[in-house]
């Protein structure tokens, strides 16, 4: 989809880039020089450019006099230019780059005069080369990227590094359309602190988490991490907008009969909690006595359900388009998927700190208090369906995505074989995360065993051990002494 550029933006955006004092790494003057080889070039080392200089776009514009930047007006006109070969210019440029970089023409007169601008989305990724030839802006002038190998390493750096928070979610939007955009008395009461006296204050509190950020046109820069979390209704946002969180319950077992469906538009600071909300109550529940007292016991525990939404909001490939995270409610299972496969093996959730490629994202949503700290959550998940005794959770993860599943109660002699040995595994990694070990006191504890029946937790660790999931900790200590650990830290162990 093209943006939408209006008068007032393409005029107050020249204006901007003629107070440049002199050409950049991301802007480039001409008056009419239309030679397709040299836009192609051009094209390349901008978005390098601006990938290296951190700028949210690059431009050329014709009709600009390079020493003065006055308004001279161009003859050029991109529609009917051509490429190499008769080619029309637009389908030649995108032919040439690699890999693939966004741009877009735009006419606009100013001052009486035709000026063209264009658009040029900073490279992601990998540099971007015209003709098989990354290119680089040294000050004003365009260079052959391997010739200053200390600007290819830094701009290598930097798209490692690179992060779909600080992209734009809507450009150029004035201080009044901000705050109605984005829920900012939100953002403070999550924040436990007074919204400050004055627009101005307000926009740079914002700014300074990075949910704003200053327009090359004048206003504001709406980031993808401020919609993502505050904005009132994400489908505004014509990046973020397949980012809500839908909720689907079914009947049954199978995904053949809805019976309710829900997406939460706003972002996911605001709706985060009445999604956990929305999701328990579609969960059956059951009232129990305990010390004649009456309660109510939810089929899944409500401590694993929520870090696990979290985990899909945080951990998502916010890259992968069409797609955003789901909770699917069956009658006896809830499945928790989102875009993007995993970057630490799902054998190895519970143990490993998590590897997000949201970092600040999850910086935030943890200083808001919407998730634990860094590598808790799943041992929370495990430990609360544990004290539950429901079948161990399972953790997949499908191409290109990452799916998670949370099942209801059932006895131990109706559990599959399967669950049986993840649930060992999984009791493993987290006695192990606690300076502990698995032992049959401790399996008869999470099965909820009786004493009597020693021997049937003894044949559950016999199992686990045949297939390698737990090891013992001494193989020559006494058999009612023995202590196990998961198969990947015996291995830490030997080497060490």
């Amino acid at each position: 989809m093209i943006p939408s550029r209006d008068y007032e933006y393409l005029t107050g955006l020249v204006r901007e880039l003629c107070a440049l004092p002199h050409e950049t790494e991301w802007v480039e003057f001409k008056a009419n020089n239309a030679d397709p080889a040299m836009i192609g070039k051009n094209i390349a080392a901008l978005a390098n450019g601006a990938a290296l200089q951190g700028r949210d776009k690059a431009y050329m514009v014709w009709g600009i006099e390079d020493g003065t930047h006055d308004v001279v007006g161009t003859d050029f006109v991109p529609g009917i230019a051509k490429g190499n070969g008769n080619e029309p210019l637009e389908n030649w440029l995108l032919r040439m780059l690699r890999p693939e970089v966004n741009f877009h023409f735009y006419q606009v007169n100013v001052e009486g005069r035709k000026v063209v601008i264009l658009e040029i989305e900073p490279t992601t990724r990998h540099p971007t080369a015209f003709d098989k030839d990354r290119f680089i802006r040294v000050g004003s002038v365009t260079k052959n990227l391997t010739d200053h190998p200390e600007k290819e390493r830094e701009l290598w750096r930097i798209l490692e590094r690179a992060n779909f928070e600080s992209g734009i979610a809507e450009e150029r939007v004035s201080d009044r359309d901000v705050l109605l955009k984005l829920d900012y008395s939100e953002y403070f009461n999550m924040l436990g602190v007074p919204p400050p006296d004055g627009r101005a204050a307000i926009l740079d509190m914002l700014q300074s988490d990075d949910l704003i950020a200053p327009c090359d046109a004048g206003g504001w820069n709406i980031t993808n991490m401020g919609a993502v979390l505050f904005a009132k209704n994400l489908i505004d946002f014509r990046n973020v907008r397949r980012k809500t969180l839908r909720v689907i319950q079914y009947r049954g077992e199978g995904r053949m009969e809805t019976q309710r469906e829900r997406e939460f538009s706003a972002g996911y600071a605001m709706s985060f909690d009445n999604a956990v909300d929305y999701i328990m109550a579609l969960t059956p529940a059951m009232e129990v006595i305990d010390n004649a007292r009456r309660r109510e016991i939810t089929m899944f525990p409500r401590l694993a359900v929520r870090e696990l939404v979290a985990n899909a909001l945080i951990h998502q490939d916010f890259t992968v388009t069409g797609a955003g995270p789901t909770v699917e409610i069956f009658d006896t299972r809830i499945e928790i998927t989102n875009p993007g496969e995993p970057l630490v093996d799902t054998e190895r959730f519970l143990d490993r700190p998590p590897k997000s490629r949201n970092e600040a994202l999850a910086s935030l949503m943890r200083r808001l208090d919407i998730c634990e700290e860094r590598g808790t959550g799943i041992d929370k998940v495990v430990l609360s369906v544990e004290l539950s005794q429901l079948p161990p959770p399972l953790f997949e993860a499908p191409a290109g995505s990452t799916r998670t599943f949370l099942f209801a109660g059932k006895p131990l002699g109706r559990m599959s074989r399967e669950e049986r040995l993840r649930a060992c595994y999984l009791h493993s990694c987290l006695k192990f995360v606690q300076n502990d070990y698995l032992t049959n006191t401790s399996l008869r504890g999470r099965f909820g065993i009786d004493e009597k029946n020693r021997s049937m937790a003894s044949r559950l660790i016999r199992d686990a051990v045949s297939v390698g999931v737990i090891v013992p900790f001494d193989p020559y200590d006494a058999p009612r002494n023995m202590k196990y650990q998961p198969w990947w830290a015996a291995r830490s162990d030997d080497a060490d």
